[in-house]
């Protein structure tokens, strides 16, 4: 009895004495949704990013990523961000015409972007920040750009040349600037969801279409492609963002973290996508089912002559002051090509 009562004692000043200390908190979840595989460029980032976060705010702040629309299909997954359902996406930049902010649609333009060294000038600067800018009265706050990469045209005849393209139905995203893209060689735009590509491209339903070689490849497009002109005429990628709201309300001492930890998660993202876009064109290539042609230089300016234009035909829908400021940022004169 006299065990049972000190050992009641023990417990009840123990009692106290937990009483008297501060509760522990519970961390802050921050739920990332996305539509595409965990063992794609961008969903690799995400969990990079999650175990970065863990590491870095010492479990302060947990990360739950739901890949493969899990939680939110594409046309869903703004809206659940808008309401607080989820705190952060990885949206590609065509998103964001549909919400209002056309300006976004510059990354649709062909040829805005030479190359990955123009293409960060833009993304890594304050053109592209000042973008991030345009979300904010949406209730958005945007924090950083994923490469996918470089788009290439695949078909059944050979692509040397523009006129390669005349009458052909290629498959595109929906997009206003893509579909003014493939009029400008002639071909005949279809938009069609990304998962029935496959299937449309076997049964002839369209000719061909554009895609950075690691959607081709592991989508397996290029068995029912016979050939791939390496063009690299337009930019794919993602915006990741977050519901303002939440993002504002972070304590201060978990925002530096989650600060760093998004820019390692980007120079990650950006890393592994260039290295699976080249892996995915050697896959390509060891198939032996497609022709690869890289285009001369002398043939890459034809493209660029003809789909150049669509730039202005789009000013009044993206406006002229953003492709301008693109323009001086990457040093690009459309009337000395």
């Amino acid at each position: 009895m006299k065990l049972k009562s000190v050992l009641v004692g023990a417990f009840a000043a123990a009692g106290l004495a937990m009483a008297s200390l501060p509760a522990l908190a519970d961390p802050i979840v921050i739920k990332f949704s996305h539509v595409v595989a965990v063992d794609t460029p961008k969903g690799k980032a995400a969990e990079f990013f999650k175990k970065r976060v863990d590491e870095l705010t010492k479990g302060k702040v947990k990360v739950e990523v739901y890949p493969n629309s899990q939680l939110y299909k594409d046309k869903e997954e703004m809206e659940a961000l808008q309401l607080g359902a989820v705190q952060m996406l990885a949206p590609s930049l065509a998103k964001f015409g549909p919400l209002g902010v056309k300006e976004f649609e510059v990354f649709d333009l062909p040829f805005i972007f030479d190359d990955y060294n123009d293409l960060h000038k833009v993304t890594q600067g304050p053109v592209g920040q000042g973008l991030l800018k345009k979300l904010e009265p949406k209730g958005i706050t945007g924090l950083a750009y994923w490469d996918n990469g470089f788009k290439s045209f695949s078909a059944n005849t050979p692509i040397h040349k523009p006129e390669d393209l005349k009458g052909k139905k290629m498959r595109i995203q929906s997009s206003k600037v893509l579909e003014e893209q493939m009029r400008s060689v002639g071909s005949i735009p279809q938009v069609m969801a990304f998962s029935e590509v496959y299937q449309a491209l076997q049964t002839g339903v369209v000719d061909g279409t554009e895609n950075p070689i690691s959607n081709l490849y592991t989508q397996k497009m290029h068995e029912v492609q016979k050939y791939l002109s390496l063009t690299n005429h337009g930019y794919l990628g993602y915006a990741v963002i977050v519901n303002k709201k939440f993002w504002d309300g972070l304590p201060a001492d978990v925002k530096g973290p989650l600060d760093t930890a998004m820019k390692e998660a980007t120079a990650y993202a950006n890393k592994i996508a260039k290295e699976e876009n080249d892996a995915s064109l050697e896959g390509v290539k060891k198939a032996g089912k497609t022709t690869v042609y890289v285009p001369t230089k002398e043939e890459r300016l034809a493209f660029k002559r003809a789909m150049v234009p669509v730039h202005q035909k789009m000013e009044s829908r993206i406006g002229k002051e953003t492709i301008q400021e693109i323009y001086k940022e990457t040093e690009f004169d459309p009337s000395k090509l």
